[in-house]
């Protein structure tokens, strides 16, 4: 199986995998019928199936299909049916700040910082627990801006335009009083149930051995490889900072994680030195996967 995943994927790969996944949330989603949940499935789609594309982006795998297969099995895994509109937008705007911020133009990457700012704003008043998102950008720009405080500027521009707007909005309609919810640094969710994540133990267990073996290896990389595993961590942090802050027992949070947590693993598997190896570390995060979605089934 893994040397089918590993081979190059065309064309028509990833559209094949969003159709599965179009299917998936159908599936999970046929009975419903209401407005709110009905906008909620189209931005998780939107985000999720966007995600697809940041693969190619970011240039780690190199388009192999086994990124795209454990990313759409995270998704199965940690898909609930009835995804929190905040956590939808936040997929959604995390996948066009990976593909803006790894463009290949680098000037176009300088004329989005505004565009970059203007989504982070809108990514938290939504969800404001993805404020870590906002580091993670911050961090971005210090390390490879050449002109710092002119696209911090920027980025604070596109973010007051946002935030003006809707508070403006909010005032027209008659919401004059401050919703404690926009300063999420306190009352954090402390996860009282932890038998359904024990089942995610081999999946952690290899995203730290891929970390080490990163940072064990780490003068034998190239520059470039280098700078984009250093961004995917950063990232995995600041999803993961999000996670373990805010998640409680609301597992889907654990989507946050999808995406870098697909690149991670298959960079891993793929750089293993033996094929059964390879092959046992696929199926063990796979049964991981499956043990941990039918703990919602009560099987």
């Amino acid at each position: 199986m893994f040397k089918l995943l590993s081979k190059e994927s065309n064309i028509f790969s990833i559209p094949v995998y969003i159709v599965f996944l179009l299917l998936m949330v159908i599936a999970f989603n046929i009975f419903k019928f209401s407005t709110l949940d009905v906008v909620s499935t189209v931005v998780t789609f939107a985000g999720i199936a966007l995600g697809y594309f940041c693969f190619n982006t970011i240039g780690l795998n190199y388009q192999t299909h086994l990124p795209l297969f454990l990313y759409t099995f995270f998704i199965f895994a940690f898909y609930p049916g009835d995804l929190d509109i905040g956590i939808a937008v936040a997929l959604l705007t995390n996948s066009f700040i990976i593909l803006t911020l790894t463009h290949n133009d680098e000037e176009l990457r300088r004329k989005s910082i505004v565009l970059v700012g203007a989504i982070l704003a809108l990514n938290y008043l939504v969800l404001p627990a993805t404020w870590p998102m906002a580091v993670f950008v911050l961090l971005h720009i210090i390390i490879t801006s050449g002109r710092i405080l002119l696209h911090l500027f920027r980025l604070l521009f596109g973010a007051l335009l946002i935030v003006i707007s809707y508070f403006t909005i909010m005032y027209f309609f008659g919401f004059h009083s401050w919703d404690e919810a926009y300063f999420p640094f306190k009352d954090f969710r402390v996860n009282t149930e932890f038998h359904q994540l024990l089942y995610l133990i081999p999946v952690a267990l290899f995203l730290i051995l891929a970390v080490a073996d990163h940072f064990a290896n780490f003068n034998k990389k190239s520059p470039v490889s280098k700078f984009k595993y250093t961004f995917v961590l950063i990232f995995s942090a600041a999803q993961l900072t999000t996670v373990v802050l805010y998640m409680g027992n609301h597992y889907e949070f654990l989507l946050l994680m999808a995406l870098p947590a697909s690149i991670i693993l298959s960079r891993l598997l793929r750089f293993g030195k033996k094929m059964w190896q390879k092959e046992l570390g696929l199926f063990l995060i796979i049964a991981s996967l499956l043990a941990f979605k039918l703990t919602f089934f009560n099987l």
